[in-house]
Formats: structure tokens, sequence, C-alpha cells
């Protein structure tokens, strides 16, 4: 009796030893292995997922908050004291640690889908552990510092929301294959009852997601309101140093139809521009009155305040990284740039035929102009000469000594609030108000000021929620939005909705049905007979013959030195002699 072992063919698979390689580093083909995966190796599969899903998040939070940089930065300053950029290394990391992680899961799903058995590299492991713990910290960091930020996630779904939609639709459907292959095994058991019941819920889940969403822009385009104006928030900073007489020359430039200013009194009742409650960021004070740098920016007087330089930090420090774009004449101007009155901002403004709207800084109770501000600031625009009705400023407080001047609040407030106190506009954070909200207002007469608004997404929302106005640090790039980036009337939104649903179902469907049908096909084919075929279908050049092996037995006695054993693997037949005996 003769037994025999398979024939052992192998081909070059380069590609599998690339994915192996890289993933495991099981370059050699003794090193891999078809086996079920280790449950470490399937809790460090788990770890992979969970950080590309938090790195996921955490890139398009930063992708949304792009709106707000100059926020957070200007919040890291008051922290530590020092102006930068902070989020370029957070971009930077965020951007090599997705990408990296991306590619390890690209590789367990090509390990899944071939077969072949999860075995993360040891220096792997280390790489993605730490990725994980840097973005948690991360996290951590800027829920505290910034954690009002996490409201722009809210706001960027109303203009993302369809689109993420259908990408999270396309990727549940991808891996419906990687599932269905799961499932239908011969080996049955309660975790594949458990991802075939989760997959399902997910993608039904999916399928229903848009009767949640809420987006101004899905409207009949003849519905929509004229485009809103832009206010240059402190002039136009992202091109010329804020609340200088040439940020505020820039914003008119790029078509700005107001100018909005930080207004705070000197300690002789001069009201001047400032954001800060020091000089140290926007001003040489550390040089020209070093021992006074961190002193309130109140309590200098006029001609303290007009000695000091307001534009070289904005040429050192390049906030924007937008200062390698100027002319040596623009550098020149900039850099003798000196702190702006509110007499000058307004007297360019009405030369403009622009609006004005200013947030005063009340002093503190030991200024001694605590209780003579409003009058220095009222004079200061009667000295001006602009129309009173193209002023508007916070805060809603005198309201009794305000005659001809418009006053507006940061407060939300309700609609009966707001008529009772007399208020006629509203200047809120676009994190403070829905579009049902903002309806409302705009519905009472209620004009609505957003801000603030620098990129031309938000733009597009809040144009589509029909507010009138928003208040930008960035009016040359809004100025480029002569429409909104999107606008789909409902009826074809549906559309688009029930049919992407309807070719995900029956393409994940499809899928079940042919990996049931190629895995019972598999089981009635005789591996043996496969391989033994395939050395007969393929020439010696295309086959890489590793392992060829014929065990021998004879039950009553061993095989003696007369017998033939002949072996052509390029006919595909063996044949062996004992007493004519042949195959």
């Amino acid at each position: 009796m003769v037994k025999h072992q398979p024939l052992q063919v192998y081909e070059k698979q380069v590609f599998v030893s690339f994915v192996t390689g890289i993933y495991g580093c099981r370059w050699k083909r003794y090193q891999r292995s078809q086996d079920e995966s280790s449950r470490w190796e399937c809790t460090w599969f788990v770890i992979l997922c969970s950080s590309f899903l938090l790195l996921l998040f955490w890139g398009y939070f930063w992708l949304m908050a792009r709106n707000d940089f100059n926020d957070f930065n200007w919040l890291v300053y008051n922290r530590s004291g020092e102006w930068r950029d902070e989020t370029m290394p957070i971009l930077a990391s965020t951007t090599v640690g997705f990408s990296y992680v991306t590619f390890l899961l690209i590789l367990a799903l090509f390990h899944i889908s071939l077969g072949q058995q999860l075995n993360l590299y040891w220096v792997h492991k280390m790489g993605v552990l730490a990725t994980l713990l840097t973005t948690i910290s991360g996290v951590i960091f800027v829920d505290d510092l910034w954690g009002d930020e996490w409201d722009i996630l809210l706001a960027s779904l109303q203009y993302t929301a369809p689109f993420l939609h259908l990408g999270a639709l396309v990727t549940v459907t991808a891996i419906s294959w990687l599932v269905a292959g799961y499932v239908v095994r011969r080996e049955k058991s309660n975790i594949q009852v458990m991802v075939l019941f989760i997959y399902i819920v997910v993608l039904l889940a999916l399928c229903l997601a848009p009767l949640t969403f809420t987006c101004p822009c899905i409207m009949d385009r003849h519905s929509l309101k004229p485009r809103p104006s832009v206010i240059g928030r402190r002039g136009a900073p992202m091109l010329a140093p804020e609340n200088t007489v040439v940020s505020f020359n820039r914003a008119l430039q790029h078509g700005a139809s107001s100018l909005e200013a930080d207004v705070t009194i000197s300690v002789d009742g001069v009201p001047f521009l400032m954001r800060d409650h020091t000089l140290r960021r926007t001003t040489d004070v550390t040089k020209v009155f070093p021992a006074r740098q961190y002193e309130d920016a109140s309590f200098f007087n006029w001609t303290e305040i007009r000695s000091l330089n307001a534009g070289q930090w904005f040429l050192e420090s390049d906030p924007y990284w937008t200062a390698a774009s100027l002319t040596a004449k623009e550098r020149s101007r900039i850099g003798n740039q000196t702190v702006c009155s509110l007499v000058e901002m307004l007297r360019l403004a009405a030369k403009a035929n622009s609006s004005a709207l200013l947030n005063i800084h009340k002093p503190p109770p030991e200024h001694p102009r605590y209780r003579s501000w409003f009058m220095d600031t009222l004079r200061a625009v009667q000295k001006a000469g602009i129309p009173l009705k193209r002023v508007t400023w916070t805060p809603d407080t005198d309201r009794g000594r305000v005659r001809g001047l418009h006053q507006t609040t940061s407060e939300k407030l309700s609609v009966e609030a707001i008529r009772q106190r007399g208020i006629t506009s509203l200047t809120l954070h676009y994190s403070k108000a829905s579009h049902k909200e903002l309806q409302e207002y705009l519905a009472n007469n209620v004009s609505v000021t957003v801000y603030p608004v620098n990129e031309p997404w938000l733009y597009s929302i809040l144009w589509c929620s029909g507010v009138p106005s928003v208040s930008s640090d960035a009016p040359h790039v809004l100025r480029k939005v002569p429409y909104p980036i999107w606008l789909m009337s409902q009826s074809a939104y549906n559309f688009i909705w029930m049919t992407s649903d309807l070719v995900s179902v029956a393409i994940v469907i499809g899928v079940f049905f042919f990996q049931k049908w190629r895995m019972s096909g598999m089981q009635n084919y005789n591996p043996e007979h496969i391989m033994l075929s395939g050395v007969a279908r393929r020439s010696s050049r295309d086959v890489n013959i590793m392992k060829e092996k014929l065990i021998f037995s004879e039950l009553n006695n061993g095989l003696s030195s007369t017998e033939e054993l002949s072996l052509y693997p390029e006919n595909g037949y063996v044949r062996y002699s004992h007493g004519g005996l042949s195959r």
C-alpha cells in the first residue's frame, strides 16, 4: 500500500510578503500562518481600530476648528504669556499619526481578506500605543483650555452631514466583504451572530441617519436670502496688524461693509483700540516701558500709548503666515504703525460711508475714568463726525443716555426679553444660536450678526440661514464666496439619499450571497486534487516548487532496493515500479 503527501506547490506571493512583512515583520513564508488569530492579537486589532476612529475624530475637529485658530492661539498666549502659532505642531503630529495608523489598519484588513493570521510587530504596537496616548492627552488639553470649541462639531454637521453620511455608507458597504466572509464560515459561533447583528444595526442606522439632519443649505434656491454683509473684525488681522489703520483699510479694500473694533479708555480719557488687557502682544512696550509691560493697558496715558510701535510684532511673529506675501512698501507701512485711536477708526469708516461696531471694555473700578468712560466714548464718536445711526456698540448699558446710537448685546436672549429691553440687534457667537433660533429671531425682525466667521463653509451655512451680517477676521477670504458652496433642494437630496441607501443594501445582500456561494463551492473540492492539478497545468517557469514529498510505506515488508521511484512533475504524474505496479 502506498501513502502519499500531496505535492505542495507555492507561487511567489510578493503582495502577501509585503503585507505580512510590513505589518508583522514576517517576510518569509514559513513565518506566516492561516490559523485563527490569537485573542491577544485581536485585542491589538481593536486598539488599532480605536486609535483610527479617535484620530479621525481629532483630525475632523481641527479641520473644522480652523475657523477659530486665532482664538486658540490667543488663549494659549493668555496662559503662557508667549505668542506663537500652536496649531502647526498639533496639525503636523495629527497628520503623521493618522497616516501611520491608517496604513497599519489597511494592512490589517488585507490580512483578514487574505486569510492571514494577525500578528502586529512589537514596534508598531509601541507606535500605535504612543499615538493613542498622545491623542487622548491632546483631547484632554483642548477640553481644559478650549472646551467651548467642541460646539463647532455640531455647527459643522449642518454643512458636512450629507457628505459624511455618503462616506460612512460607502465604508460600511465595503466592509461587508470581510463581514460576510467571516459570518458564512462552516464553523458557527455566537461571535459570528453578534458580528452580524452589530453590522446590520450599523447599516440600518446609517440608512436612516438623514432623518436627524438639519442642513440649512437643503432648501429651494429661490428662497435664498441676499448675501450677508461682512464686518471687518479688528480690520483684516490676517493681512495687517489688528486694530490698526492699515488693517481697517485692508478690510474696506476687500469688501467689508462695516468695521469692528475693541475700545479701551486710557487713563486720561482717550478711547483707543486694543484687544488685550496688556500691551505686550501687539506693541513694543517691553522695550519702551519694560517695567510696565504687565500693567493694564488702560492705565497708560495717550502720549505713552502713541509712542509705541503697533506693527513690528506682526512682521516678526507672522501669526497668519502672510508676512512673506507683503511687498516692501507694505512691510514698511506696517512696520511704522502706531496704536489707533477710536476717532481715527471712525473717521475712516465715515469717509468710506461704512458703519462701525464697537466692543467697549469698561475700565476697572480703580481706574480714574471708571465713571466717565461712557461720555469719553460718546465724545469721541461725535468728534469723528460719523452719523450716530451708523454706530453700534456693546455692552447694552446706559440705554437712557444713548440717543441716536444703536446698541447690541452678545447675550443670547429670548424674543420677549429683546422686546422688553428695546434691542433691535444681537451679536452672537456662531455656537450660541441654532438654525431654528436664528429663524425665530429673523421672523421677529431682530437683526443678528454672527461671529467669528472665517471659513467659507460656515459663511455658506449662515447665508442659507438668512443671517444678514457676519463678523470676520478674513474678509479677503469671504469675498471669494459669491454663492453658497453647495445648495440642494429637499427633493433632490431625498432622491440621492434613497438611491444611495438602496444601492448600498443591494450590494451588501449580493456580497453575502456571493460569499455563501463561494464558501460552499470551496467545500466541495478536494484540496489534494487542486494542488496536483495545479502542477499539471502550470509550467516550471511559473511555479516554484519548494517542497515535494512522497511517503511510501508497506504494511508487511519494507521496499526493496530494486524498487524504482520516478517523479515527473513536468508531466503531472508519478511512476512507481514494483512487480508491475505503476501510477
